[in-house]
């Protein structure tokens, strides 16, 4: 049976789409996004959070390590990448001090995990959403996923990047009931600064999704000093006006609350110290933006 590595499967999330969700968030990204908001997402492979506050001393990750290594000192390291029993020490932990993030589970355990909710979809009209990392980043255990809900009557959410091959793209939108299209910036190489990726292909398949009748809302990710300027906005909300009058965007405002994963991960925060608006002003660029999209024809909300 096919299977996938899933880094996290949330309940009750009314910020994934419509209604009361279940976000099922795949591990992999081919993007490098300065604010990303889930780096516990985007390497392919498990890896190993060290909560080093959390820790005992008890030595147990210590003794349950196959290579004679002290985790505490090692998690995430080289050394401990080429662990034969990787994870072994966060099991042993007590106290949660070690954590293996990622684990694979096959299309019908992750439809176990949805089937429980069921009841919460029908009241609410919510359903499954297909986050990560990059969902289209594990093709084939996204598409069995999208099949699996339809079959059974669980309606979709497909949260992406856009970055992917073209007929995937195409496949895996038409599954859905509803793609979450992130929009970040129309400019190529201002795109591939930000994010690793250019923006041609993206915004190519944005096209060639709308053209084929999916259901797509567009998802903006308002960062101060990346994409907020008049400018950017005008040029992103020109481009998708092109493609859909009164297609429906949601602007996101920037948070930094992922820059304790990034520590957590042994690695720095990718923005660095970028100059945050204080709630006011965040809240005033993101009504901005949205006057721009709305003055485009395009039906704006705050919020996902």
């Amino acid at each position: 049976m096919t299977s996938g590595l899933v880094f996290d499967v949330r309940r009750f999330s009314l910020h994934d789409g419509p209604g009361i969700r279940t976000a099922v968030f795949l591990k992999g990204c081919p993007l490098r996004c300065l604010w990303c908001h889930n780096p516990e997402g985007l390497s392919p492979e498990p890896e190993l959070l060290n909560r080093r506050e959390r820790c005992v001393a008890c030595g147990r990750c210590a003794a349950a390590c196959p290579l004679g290594l002290d985790p505490r000192a090692e998690a995430g390291s080289p050394s401990c990448a080429a662990c034969p029993d990787f994870g072994a020490c966060a099991e042993a932990c007590p106290a949660e001090a070690l954590q293996l993030v990622g684990r694979r589970m096959t299309v019908e355990q992750v439809m176990a995990e949805l089937r429980a909710d069921y009841p919460f979809y029908e009241e609410s009209g919510g359903g499954a959403t297909f986050s990560g990392g990059e969902p289209l980043a594990q093709p084939e255990f996204l598409l069995e996923l999208l099949r699996a809900c339809r079959a059974e009557g669980i309606d979709t959410a497909l949260d992406t990047s856009g970055w992917g091959e073209r007929a995937l793209v195409l496949e895996a939108g038409g599954l859905a009931d509803l793609v979450l299209f992130d929009l970040k910036l129309a400019d190529d190489a201002r795109h591939e600064a930000a994010t690793g990726v250019p923006s041609g292909p993206i915004l190519g398949n944005l096209a060639a999704l709308v053209a084929a009748g999916a259901n797509v809302a567009l998802r903006l990710p308002l960062v101060p000093g990346v994409n907020d300027a008049l400018g950017d906005l005008e040029e992103a909300a020109r481009f998708a006006a092109s493609l859909s009058l009164g297609m429906k965007v949601h602007i996101l405002p920037y948070h930094d609350s992922a820059r304790g994963k990034y520590a957590l991960r042994g690695r720095g925060y990718p923005m660095g110290a970028p100059a945050q608006a204080s709630p006011e002003g965040m809240a005033a660029a993101t009504r901005e933006a949205a006057r721009v999209f709305e003055k485009a024809g395009l039906a704006a909300r705050i919020g996902g």
